[in-house]
């Protein structure tokens, strides 16, 4: 009874135990929430030390997906996948296949995309068996690569934060700590540069740093980056970076930036609260390549793409708007945002059961 007590007090709809012997494929697929729409979250490949391990990660990154899909107005549910493996020398073909059939029997409840561990061509393999694949590559008439729009999303969210706390958006003004200069820092280092933004940088990998000072950024240590006197922290790779031992460092006035669960837990986001440090709620602001694989339902667009991520900018002075309204921190109010949603449409709509989607314009090879 221990795990169907986990699925309540989780509020998960349904967990996929996935599972074939003679390709080594063990994998768990979580449904939290078909309130809005069909489930959508990435694949992670990653070696856990146990199954629980496993269960809990992809159980906290379901719940995550949902809220994330609904402060984004998309009409979507939250689900998540993860395969138990080393993504460095256990992957085959088969055995994305195999996962893809699995994926193919919920008929369409989730929808996968790629996450940490999997790359494009893994996806090729998944997407052989079933249609219910976004971010596929664009020869088949999906979206590419996501993270210029998560990067372009997280610059509305920083102009969002920007107004919120000094009264305007001009980028250009201001200072940023960039964390992290991987796919998605990368992209948002040359969009603040663009702006004529002072940046520092800072990431185990040199040459991502070395790019960085190219377009113009200064860098620094990976530890010194806390101590940085800029105006705008901006997290892009790892999470829980805003903790206990590191907010008493900061003499930023923001933190907006791309990567997931940057607060370690509620007190951290009460004690920035405290300190007069606006939080620009991370899974609200790096929603940008959520929304722009959800394009492929219809039909992608490029255009539609950084059209549809622009709403990133509302969504988080809606956010700011609920933290003054109710008085609470602004990691508590883009929760509340989200519920508030879903409470209100779950009167008009039913958990999605399952069912066909069009994804026009998509050719895939079944053989």
């Amino acid at each position: 009874m221990e795990l169907f007590e986990t699925i309540q007090t989780t509020e998960h709809e349904q967990i996929v135990f996935c599972n074939n012997t003679d390709v080594g494929l063990k994998a768990i697929i979580a449904i939290h929430n078909t309130t809005l729409g069909p489930a959508l979250g990435g694949l992670r490949m990653w070696p856990y030390a146990t199954e629980q391990e496993a269960l809990n990660d992809v159980l906290r990154l379901s719940r995550g997906m949902t809220y994330k899909a609904a402060v984004s107005g998309l009409n979507l549910g939250g689900g998540k996948a993860v395969i138990i493996g080393d993504p460095r020398q256990d992957k085959s073909e088969a055995l994305f296949r195999a996962f893809g059939k699995f994926i193919d029997t919920l008929n369409g409840r989730y929808i996968t995309a790629e996450d940490v561990g999997i790359d494009v061509n893994d996806m090729e393999f998944i997407f052989q068996e079933t249609n219910n694949v976004v971010g596929v590559h664009e020869v088949h008439g999906g979206s590419g690569d996501p993270s210029p729009f998560t990067a372009f999303g997280t610059l509305q969210g920083i102009r969002a934060a920007l107004v919120a706390k000094f009264g305007d958006d001009d980028v250009g003004k201001y200072s940023f700590a960039v964390q992290g200069a991987g796919h998605v820092g990368h992209h948002l280092v040359k969009l603040l540069r663009e702006a004529g933004a002072k940046i520092f940088v800072t990431d185990i990998n040199e040459e991502a740093v070395a790019q960085a000072v190219d377009m113009g950024a200064e860098a620094v240590g990976l530890d010194d980056i806390y101590d940085v006197d800029a105006d705008v922290f901006s997290p892009c790779a790892l999470g829980a970076v805003v903790n206990e031992n590191t907010i008493p460092r900061f003499k930023f006035k923001v933190v907006a930036g791309s990567a997931n669960n940057q607060l370690a837990n509620d007190a951290a986001g009460d004690e920035l609260e405290k300190r007069g440090i606006l939080y620009a709620p991370d899974y609200a602001v790096n929603a940008g390549g959520l929304m722009n694989v959800s394009i492929e339902f219809e039909g992608y667009s490029e255009e539609r793409g950084y059209r549809m991520t622009r709403a990133i900018y509302y969504n988080l002075k809606r956010i700011f708007e609920i933290a003054e309204r109710d008085g609470i921190p602004t990691y508590q109010a883009s929760d509340r945002m989200a519920e508030e949603r879903i409470a209100i449409l779950g009167k008009i709509k039913m958990p999605h059961m399952g069912k066909p989607h069009r994804f026009p314009g998509r050719e895939r090879n079944s053989g």
